[in-house]
C-alpha cells in the first residue's frame, strides 16, 4: 500500500470534483480500489501502487474538464475512467473543447467521447459519412446538430431527414390516418432531435417554408438534391438498391450522414442490409468515411452500455457454437 497526496488549486473547483454526497470520488475509488481522505485543499490517496497513479490521472483528467466548463457526471466520469485504464487518458485534452450547435434551450452541444469527436470531424471534412455503431452513441443527434450548425450558417439551404419505413409487427396500412400520419411514428427520434435543436415553432416554421424535410425514404426516388445536409437514419434497414438510389441523389453544395447498427437489422429473413454492403463497395473512395462507434461511445445510461456488452458476448458464444 502506498499513499500520495495531490493539491487542487481551487476550492470551486473541489466541490465539483466531488459532487453531491461525494458521489464522483466515490465513482473513482470503487474503480481503482483505493480510498481518498480529504483536508482542505489536499487530497490523500491511499492503495497499491498502479492503483493510485491511475486513481491521481483520473482527478487530473476530471479537473481539466472542470476547467474547460464541463460539468461532471457519471458517464462523463466512467469514460475518463475507461480512457485511463486503457492508456489513452493524453487525448482527453481535445474533448468537450469545440462547441457543435447551440441547442433551443442555450445548451452546447458537444462530442463527449473521442468517437463522437471523430465522427464529428469526419462529417466536417468529407461530403458522405456513414456513422455506425450501437444505440446511444449519438450519430443521430450530433449529424441534426450539425447539419442545424450548416443551415444557420447559411452553408446549406435545407435540411433534409429520412429513413427507411421498415415495418415492424403492425403493417402500414392497418395505422389510422392518412399516409403522412402512418409513416410519422417512425419519423419520431427524427423530429424530437430537431425539436431540441430548434424548438417546436421554429421547427415548423422551417418546415413550412420547405428549409426542412423530414420524409419516409420513399419519398427520395428520382430527386437531385442541392444545397442540402441529407441525414438517412436507420440505414441497416435499408435494401442494396436503396442505398444506391438514395446515395445518387447528391447534389451540388450537399452533404450526406448514413447513420445506423448494423447489429439491429429488421428486413425480412433473406434480405441483405444496403448498409453492409456500400461499406464495403466505398471502402476506398475519396471525400467518403466511416466511423464506426463502440459501447465505449455510449453516452446514455451505464446500463445501456452493459446491455450492449452482454449482447455482444452472446453472440461471440453464438459465433463459436
Amino acid at each position: 500500500m502506498v499513499e500520495e497526496i495531490f493539491s487542487i488549486d481551487r476550492m470551486e473547483h473541489a466541490v465539483s470534483l466531488f459532487g453531491s454526497f461525494d458521489e464522483n470520488i466515490k465513482l473513482v475509488e470503487k474503480a481503482f480500489d483505493v480510498s481518498f481522505i480529504t483536508r482542505g485543499s489536499e487530497i490523500k490517496i491511499k492503495g497499491t501502487e498502479e492503483n493510485v497513479d491511475k486513481a491521481k490521472r483520473t482527478i487530473s483528467n476530471l479537473l481539466l474538464l472542470i476547467n474547460k466548463g464541463e460539468i461532471l457526471n457519471e458517464q462523463n466520469i466512467r469514460y475518463v475512467i475507461s480512457l485511463v485504464r486503457d492508456g489513452n487518458d493524453d487525448k482527453i485534452a481535445t474533448m468537450g473543447s469545440d462547441c457543435v450547435c447551440i441547442s433551443a434551450k442555450g445548451k452546447p452541444v458537444k462530442a463527449k467521447t473521442l468517437g463522437q469527436k471523430k465522427y464529428i470531424e469526419a462529417i466536417k471534412n468529407n461530403t458522405i459519412v456513414f456513422g455506425i455503431g450501437p444505440a446511444g452513441t449519438g450519430k443521430t443527434y450530433l449529424a441534426v446538430a450539425l447539419a442545424v450548425n450548416a443551415f444557420r450558417s447559411k452553408q446549406v439551404n435545407r435540411i433534409i431527414l429520412t429513413r427507411p419505413a421498415v415495418e415492424a409487427g403492425e403493417k402500414l396500412g392497418f395505422l389510422p390516418g392518412d399516409l403522412q400520419q402512418k409513416v410519422d411514428p417512425y419519423l419520431r427520434p427524427l423530429y424530437d432531435a430537431l425539436f431540441d435543436m430548434l424548438g417546436p415553432e421554429n421547427f415548423q416554421k422551417y418546415q413550412e417554408r420547405g428549409n426542412i424535410e423530414v420524409a419516409p425514404l420513399a419519398y427520395m426516388r428520382g430527386r437531385t438534391l442541392d444545397d442540402s445536409f441529407i441525414i438517412l437514419d436507420e440505414a441497416q434497414n435499408t435494401t442494396p438498391e436503396q442505398m444506391k438510389m438514395f446515395l445518387t441523389r447528391l447534389g451540388f453544395g450537399s452533404k450526406i450522414v448514413v447513420t445506423g447498427d448494423i447489429t439491429q437489422i429488421d428486413l425480412p429473413d433473406g434480405k441483405k442490409s444496403g448498409l453492409v454492403e456500400v461499406i464495403k463497395i466505398l471502402k476506398s473512395v475519396e471525400d467518403i468515411e466511416t466511423i464506426k462507434f463502440t459501447q465505449k461511445d455510449v453516452v446514455r445510461h451505464q446500463l445501456v452500455q452493459d446491455i450492449i456488452k452482454a449482447y455482444e458476448k452472446y453472440e461471440e458464444v453464438k459465433k463459436r457454437k
